[in-house]
């Protein structure tokens, strides 16, 4: 008895000095400067205000909007252990979007934690199970990570991911240093237009955002944050990460082209007066779509955790109004059900298989 409480002891407060050291933790990118980044910190061309006082306000005025957990779905079919034509893409959950194409499995911000937090007993808990539990994930080749917030940066989840399949991790700036603190060996990073090979027919580009980074208290901004552009066999996909409306959707369009598909983020968006510069919102993301001029979107970042003061399934309803208000076929833009698999038409993209050509 005596035994088995020390150990409970001796466990919970491992548990919060390696909370504690993740939360304070400090270091970053070093390397020269550039017009996004200073020598010690990474900005934006228009850069984010985070002042202690909004911070103050929006907690004290927050209009939080009740959600409601769901325990248990009935999820979709596990997807196929490869997609060697076309273009098939399953939305997860939050940021989390499986990508199969010519024959490589591309993995987005993986979180499969109960928690968007540095520590498993506090912060944001989830409201729906993974649309794809991580025991029926395909082998996965490649995971993309757009930044270093705990949604999009899970430490569990990485730590799975490693022992089950051993990927390669391609990051922004900075991020290198601390995924291999967690134990990654295979990790590349990169700069905004920075390209990389993936495979022979399978190429990577980082691209600009409009956010922020922080992982502790004292590294603010010190590692870098981005989308990613994949061209494809069966076309372009455009991964926007977490992002507020700002003029690099313009610069994308000019130099990388149309996607095919685009995966934007429509979640996490209220109160409009703090959030506006960090997030878009669902008009927001209709306004991106159409500066790209992506012959699909795909609408993800929502329903998953609670962040902000909008309700569970007010971004999908926005979107619907923001369409039409746009006079943009649903079609063009849609919101998947939790691990929903869409499959891409490579025709469009005048790509057929071998037996169709």
């Amino acid at each position: 008895m005596k035994q088995t409480a020390r150990t409970f002891v001796d466990s919970l407060f491992g548990n919060l000095a390696a909370g504690t050291r993740r939360i304070f933790s400090s270091g970053g990118y070093r390397g020269p400067v550039s017009d996004h980044f200073d020598g010690t910190r990474f900005h934006n061309a228009r850069p984010i205000e985070h002042k202690l006082g909004d911070v103050v306000r929006w907690w004290r005025t927050r209009d939080n909007q009740p959600w409601q957990r769901v325990e248990h779905f009935d999820p979709p079919p596990p997807p196929p252990e490869r997609v060697d034509y076309g273009l098939r893409i399953t939305w997860i959950n939050h940021a989390t979007v499986l990508i199969q194409t010519a024959g490589l499995n591309i993995l987005t911000d993986p979180i499969f934690a109960e928690r968007a937090s540095p520590v498993p007993w506090a912060g944001p808990r989830r409201y729906h199970p993974p649309g794809v539990a991580f025991d029926d994930l395909p082998t996965i080749d490649i995971i993309l990570i757009s930044h270093a917030h705990y949604d999009h940066l899970d430490r569990q989840s990485v730590k799975r991911l490693v022992a089950g399949f051993d990927p390669l991790f391609v990051v922004p700036l900075g991020l290198d240093e601390r995924l291999q603190r967690i134990g990654v060996q295979r990790v590349e990073s990169r700069d905004w237009w920075q390209s990389m090979a993936l495979s022979d027919n399978v190429r990577l580009t980082l691209t600009p955002a409009q956010h922020w980074s922080r992982r502790g208290v004292f590294d603010h901004n010190t590692t870098l944050w981005a989308g990613y552009w994949l061209d494809t066999p069966g076309g372009a996909v455009y991964f926007a990460g977490d992002t507020g409306m700002a003029t690099h959707f313009n610069d994308i369009r000019q130099r990388l082209g149309a996607p095919r598909v685009a995966l934007l983020p429509i979640g996490a968006y209220e109160p409009r007066w703090f959030m506006a510069q960090q997030h878009m919102n669902p008009a927001d993301a209709v306004d991106a779509h159409q500066i790209l001029d992506a012959q699909q979107s795909i609408g993800i970042h929502f329903a998953t955790f609670k962040l902000t003061d909008e309700g569970q399934h007010a971004p999908a309803e926005a979107l619907a109004v923001a369409r039409a208000a746009a006079g943009l076929d649903p079609k063009r833009f849609i919101v998947p059900e939790f691990g929903e698999a869409v499959d891409v038409a490579s025709e469009m993209n005048g790509y057929l298989p071998p037996e169709a050509s």
